[in-house]
């Protein structure tokens, strides 16, 4: 910085979309997904046992690929059919001057 009265600010960008991870279902080993559930959102067995029986439904968002392939991974270790994606980018809206 050239001035000591100057501030400079950097705002750090991310090229590294964001991920959402999907449960699509429990599979044959319920009681084993639904702790997978609770391992990888944190929730209460109870919440994550109402979570999991609602599948299909997106049980994280806003991780970064590898978060997004682990969450997967410990899901499918657990016989739960899931997958992840990267986040659609939200829609611009658009207003028309009269």
């Amino acid at each position: 910085m050239s001035d000591e009265g100057s501030t400079e600010y950097r705002v750090p960008l991310c090229d590294d979309p964001s991920h959402e991870v999907l449960l699509i279902d429990c599979g044959p080993r319920e009681t084993d997904a639904i702790r997978a559930v609770h391992k990888v959102t944190g929730l209460s067995l109870w919440h994550s046992r109402a979570l999991a029986r609602r599948a299909p439904v997106t049980l994280l968002q806003g991780l970064s690929a590898y978060r997004a392939q682990s969450a997967v991974a410990v899901l499918q270790s657990a016989g739960a059919r899931a997958e992840w994606r990267q986040e659609p980018k939200p829609a611009r809206r658009t207003t028309t001057s009269p």
